[in-house]
């Protein structure tokens, strides 16, 4: 059977259009408003959404994500509650796609098996973690692809050609292609130099390639579209739900904000 995200990029491709993937941490800034703007990510154009699984110490995220983790593991919010969140998107939303990101460690101690159970019956696409390197693929993803869940693997400036074969092997569902040198957030991409990259990846493999890490307004997602399957937006998003939190507005009126900022973001896409 097609998988959602497979399914998704096939009739984007039909479309002539790239994949908005927007980010959110779940459980950020409190798990019911979490919970409203996860719900409204499709109205905001999200084709495939990804929800980072808060962490303790998310290494490889920049100062945005990071503090949106730490809030959320304030807030009370663990592997349960994340995992609960998708169930209830899922009892409106069946067709969007949804991946999970994030690090080892919280997986292992809720349990692989469990982990894997519980996302398959759920109705979680794929899975990014981002420090499970891939020759520990028997640990995770090999058990996930196994559940019919995509394990979708990082490339970036520096990795060399034979191993981007080697990932590109143990690779499903799309490759996400890191667009800067360093963590999340924090300096904008070259696009020219981008573009050079992505095209290089295109020449390995048929699979999907998403570009994400520094991109922050409409005018990149667009740039970025023009030679990428899919573009994720994550610190800017997750900033913008800080910013507006402080402004001490109503739920819903934070999201409607929210869902605005998103159509102006995706809006670059409608090619």
């Amino acid at each position: 059977m097609s998988s959602r995200i497979k399914k998704t990029f096939k009739e984007l491709n039909l479309k002539g259009k790239s994949a908005f993937i927007p980010y959110i941490t779940a459980g950020d800034p409190d798990i019911d408003l979490s919970q409203k703007i996860l719900d409204s990510l499709p109205k905001g154009g999200a084709d495939i959404i990804e929800i980072g699984m808060p962490f303790s110490d998310p290494m490889a995220d920049g100062p945005a994500i990071q503090k949106s983790s730490l809030r959320a593991l304030d807030n009370g919010q663990d592997m349960n509650k994340t995992l609960s969140m998708v169930e209830k998107f899922r009892t409106h939303d069946d067709s969007t796609p949804i991946v999970l990101m994030g690090y080892y460690n919280p997986i292992l101690q809720f349990g692989i098996k469990k982990f894997l159970s519980k996302c398959s019956s759920i109705g979680i696409d794929g899975l990014i973690v981002v420090d499970l390197p891939i020759e520990h693929d028997q640990e995770l993803s090999k058990p996930a692809k196994q559940a019919g869940i995509d394990f979708i693997n990082f490339i970036t400036p520096t990795t060399s050609s034979e191993r981007l074969k080697n990932i590109i092997e143990v690779s499903s569902g799309f490759l996400y292609y890191v667009s800067i040198a360093g963590i999340t957030g924090t300096k904008a991409p070259d696009i020219s130099e981008l573009e050079v990259m992505v095209n290089k990846i295109k020449g390995y493999t048929d699979i999907p390639i998403a570009v994400g890490f520094g991109i922050k307004d409409s005018n990149q997602v667009k740039n970025i579209s023009k030679f990428s399957d899919a573009v994720v937006v994550g610190s800017a998003i997750v900033n913008k739900i800080n910013d507006l939190k402080k402004k001490n507005l109503t739920d819903d009126d934070l999201v409607d904000y929210i869902i605005n900022f998103l159509l102006d973001l995706s809006d670059g896409l409608n090619i």
